[in-house]
């Protein structure tokens, strides 16, 4: 099961340029320059959320499974209430950055 697991867990980012985005976050982090706009792929065309990553990613907290909603373009914990914004196509897992639903909704 674990290597069928990170099998899809490669193919996904491969197909993503995840490994690029994370490689240009890292060189822009240290002061160099980006070599791409963060939200485009190689090609141009903008970067999105690849649900198949919901079977490794959950939530930072209380480790319940995530939901992803294409409307807000959030990862939701329904039973915590909390959203995980997604920016990019990189989910921000920073829990101190995310807004529970309650608050959102006020």
């Amino acid at each position: 099961i674990m290597s069928r697991a990170c099998s899809q867990l490669g193919s996904v980012l491969q197909r993503s340029s995840f490994l690029s985005v994370v490689t240009t976050r890292c060189l822009h982090a240290t002061g160099s320059q980006p070599l791409v706009d963060l939200g485009l792929r190689a090609g141009g065309s903008p970067l999105t959320f690849e649900p198949v990553l919901l079977d490794f990613l959950v939530c930072t907290l209380s480790k319940n499974p995530l939901i992803y909603e294409t409307l807000t373009n959030e990862l939701i914990n329904e039973k915590m209430g909390i959203n995980y914004l997604i920016i990019s196509g990189i989910p921000n897992m920073i829990t101190h950055e995310n807004k529970k639903q309650e608050e959102v909704e006020h």
